[in-house]
């Protein structure tokens, strides 16, 4: 850990639809650097938890903070602008834009430039245009992606369409990246390179970074700590090592490979 105070603290958080508890009572603290783990059987709330974190749904109990600001009931947009971006369990690209305008509309998001400079074209407003596509060539050069630049999203290969995701997410310029099983669909290559890219965007831009992911061989590869979530309760949190050979986890996998 890298601070005493953590930058994201769940405190208590649950949620309900109609008579469902998805989520139930549950802590987490992540802290400043971490790349930390959520993991758990399908159907155990995973994204309803990162929805929970995004602004998508509401608590219906508890408290979400994040740098010590309470995000219940901020607006999804807002609670990227305070610094927590994502990427989906279901790629979720503009098929029809280029490689290039997708990172861009990312950037767009995030940047300064006023309506009025935009209206009447000011050089203010072709400085800050020239800037955004200079630093989404520089991202899309970090992926691997330069050779697509100008090439519709949807004709990547699908490997390259998640490297894609998570470059548009990057370029939103969060403090907390949220990725929903970056590796699926993705072959054993594909995955190794994947946990790579993980580690190293962490630490190139500074990143703390919360990962679900089904593929164990990442999660125990990459992650530094793990929380487990089993029928809407975090049931357990530690180590890889602690979390592979904790018999709760092992039980709610009912056998499933956990190492």
């Amino acid at each position: 850990m890298t601070a005493n105070k953590p930058l994201l603290k769940v405190e208590n958080v649950g949620i309900r639809f109609g008579g469902l508890k998805a989520v139930a009572e549950a802590n987490m603290e992540i802290y400043k650097g971490e790349l930390v783990g959520l993991i758990g059987p399908n159907g155990a709330g995973k994204t309803t938890f990162f929805n929970l974190l995004t602004g998508v749904y509401v608590p219906t109990e508890g408290n979400l903070l994040f740098n010590g600001e309470r995000l219940n009931g901020m607006a999804p947009f807002k609670i990227t602008r305070k610094g927590i971006s994502r990427t989906f369990q279901n790629i979720r690209l503009f098929q029809d834009l280029s490689v290039l305008d997708n990172v861009k509309v990312a950037y767009h998001s995030s940047a300064k430039n006023s309506i009025i400079s935009s209206i009447f074209r000011l050089p203010s407003h072709f400085k800050n245009e020239k800037e955004i596509e200079e630093k989404s060539l520089d991202i899309l050069k970090l992926f691997k992606l330069e050779g697509y630049v100008y090439e519709k999203a949807k004709n990547l290969p699908y490997g390259q369409q998640r490297r894609l995701e998570i470059a548009r997410a990057l370029a939103a310029n969060p403090k907390l990246l949220l990725l929903d099983e970056p590796a699926a669909g993705m072959n054993p290559q594909e995955t190794h390179d994947l946990m790579n890219l993980i580690a190293f965007i962490r630490d190139q831009f500074e990143l703390t970074i919360l990962l679900i992911e089904h593929d164990m061989n990442l999660v125990m590869g990459v992650c530094e700590r793990i929380y487990v979530l089993d029928h809407g309760q975090l049931i357990a949190q530690g180590t890889p090592e602690e979390i592979r050979n904790n018999p709760k986890v092992i039980e709610a996998y009912l056998g499933e490979e956990v190492s």
